[in-house]
């Protein structure tokens, strides 16, 4: 389906069709967030803190990488440049 100048959406056969107003589009939309929703599925207890632990540990890991870094580039800048007196 493509839109034409107006607006209206055509079909492939050439017929037009016409964009629901502004409050059923909402209507549309909130269904199927709803629709969406119900296909939510909650993770068991041992899943959340399996994902919890995993997302920790992550964390602790890439401060430890900037942590590093910063050690790093704070000795090469002073090397490079010299302690100031």
């Amino acid at each position: 389906m493509a839109k034409d100048v107006s607006g209206d959406i055509v079909a492939a056969n050439g017929t037009t069709e016409k964009k629901p107003n502004f409050f059923k589009r909402i209507m549309i939309f909130f269904r199927q967030v709803i629709a969406e929703l119900r296909k939510v599925v909650t993770p068991t207890r041992s899943e959340l803190f399996t994902f919890t632990a995993v997302v920790l540990g992550f964390v602790v890991v890439m401060m430890g990488l900037v942590y590093g870094l910063d050690i790093v580039f704070s000795w090469v800048t002073t090397v490079v440049f010299g302690v100031p007196n």
